[in-house]
């Protein structure tokens, strides 16, 4: 887009598609930037779940851009209009560059209500029906530094016939041309970057004209939908990226809508992927459970540095039984679903088991806690519990992702995959 600050500098490129880099000159005034491979921080209006905002900055390498939904905000629409001053100033956010997204990623959307003009977001008062001038009036009241365009993204089910993929792909350029006349013509949104919508379902074809179509706007980034986790197996996924990536320029970001598990967030790099969303470790502290896969791939605790203290060394718990596949096949699963990257801390074994959630983590909880005390919050309902889950699975998972650009910097990355994937990561605890 003309005047667009947003600028993609690469520093390296791994077996050429994973991409080490940062992304310069973010927000209005242009003072933030991103490493990729990395992720948003995901909240429920602006706020962290669990977490206040002075118990959120006492973690270490936090992402600069804070992901906020219209789907928590659309209801709130006429107040923050009476407010004026915008969605950052409004949820006392200060230092981060917000980027609007439709939907929550951790809340599954209820499908059948797009039109060709409209789509839907549900708040806590149920439906919302958005057309594009509600969406472009939304985003004028919200303020954000990026938003991603309005997309008909009901087909990443299995059912979703040809037919209707290729509607799809057809309404979200055309709400991405209508999003792209608006932007252009507002003053509000000066500065503000916009991200296009590739969708296509499963369907290869349409996948790439989705992606070539949408390269021709003038958009900042890409949004990459529709391939979240449970929508289909990992190596179709891997397919349908790698397609869509040959169709994008090389010097601008591609965020991947709705995967967040390790394994998934692996092999998406691999394919291309620069940014996730980051709603893992909040689906995994509703579950009642903490992060525990390992990533340190480094011998000496000083370069370990760039991966936040939340590293592993749990070998000696993993034990070679079936149990950590008990949650199903790891190429297909249900984001509501315990995965072989966590433990469940409700169960009875924690009750007298007096570690840390993660032996060397540096998060507070694992400090100043142990298994038993967090088992012992969790069965008597207490608020504490998700606070302090929410404490370490955000660090957990902010570490890996500061273990996984170091390294692609030092062609680790099959070590990485080894410690996560193999004998450092889908573990399960040894049976008291």
């Amino acid at each position: 887009m003309a005047g667009s600050r947003m600028q993609l500098e690469l520093s390296r490129v791994v077996q050429g598609r994973s991409r080490l880099g940062v992304l310069k000159r973010l927000g209005r005034t242009g003072q933030h930037s991103l490493e990729i491979p990395g992720c948003l921080l995901y909240t429920h209006f602006g706020t962290v779940p669990h977490l206040t905002q002075d118990t959120l900055h006492t973690l270490i390498s936090l992402p600069s851009v804070t992901q906020i939904t219209l789907s928590h905000i659309a209801e709130h629409q006429e107040v923050l209009e009476e407010f004026k001053d915008g969605f950052r100033k409004f949820a006392g956010l200060h230092d981060t560059v917000l980027y609007c997204s439709l939907h929550d990623p951790a809340t599954p959307s209820p499908t059948g209500y797009t039109t060709n003009k409209t789509v839907s977001v549900w708040g806590s008062g149920g439906r919302i029906e958005l057309t594009v001038a509600k969406f472009m009036a939304l985003q004028k009241t919200v303020q954000p530094d990026w938003y991603q365009s309005m997309y008909d993204g009901e087909t990443w089910q299995n059912s979703a016939s040809r037919k209707r993929v290729r509607k799809s792909v057809d309404r979200t350029l055309a709400h991405l041309d209508e999003c792209l006349l608006v932007h252009q013509k507002s003053k509000e949104l000066e500065g503000v970057e916009v991200f296009g919508v590739v969708e296509g379902g499963d369907i290869l074809e349409e996948r790439v004209r989705s992606a070539k179509e949408t390269a021709k706007r003038p958009v900042a980034g890409f949004c990459l939908d529709g391939l979240q986790t449970g929508s289909m197996d990992q190596t179709l996924r891997t397919q349908l990226v790698t397609a869509m990536i040959k169709e994008l320029p090389e010097d601008k970001p591609r965020l991947l809508h709705g995967v967040g598990r390790p394994d998934e967030v692996l092999a998406c790099v691999e394919a291309g992927v620069d940014l996730f969303e980051s709603c893992f470790p909040f689906l995994a502290t509703e579950r009642g459970c903490a992060l525990s896969f390992g990533f340190d791939i480094s011998t000496d605790p000083e370069r370990a540095g760039r991966a936040p203290p939340a590293v592993l060394e749990l070998n000696e718990e993993k034990e070679t039984t079936g149990e950590s596949q008990q949650n199903g096949d790891l190429n297909r699963h249900d984001q509501t679903q315990m995965t072989p990257f966590e433990m469940n801390l409700k169960e009875k074994r924690y009750q007298d088991d007096f570690r840390p959630l993660v032996e060397g983590c540096g998060c507070y909880c694992c400090k100043n806690h142990q298994r038993a005390y967090l088992h012992h919050l969790l069965v008597t309902n207490e608020l504490l519990a998700g606070v302090l889950l929410m404490i370490h699975n955000t660090a957990h998972y902010h570490g890996f992702f500061g273990a996984l650009r170091e390294a692609l910097a030092t062609d680790k990355l099959d070590v990485l995959k080894k410690r996560v994937l193999g004998d450092g990561g889908l573990q399960t605890e040894r049976k008291e």
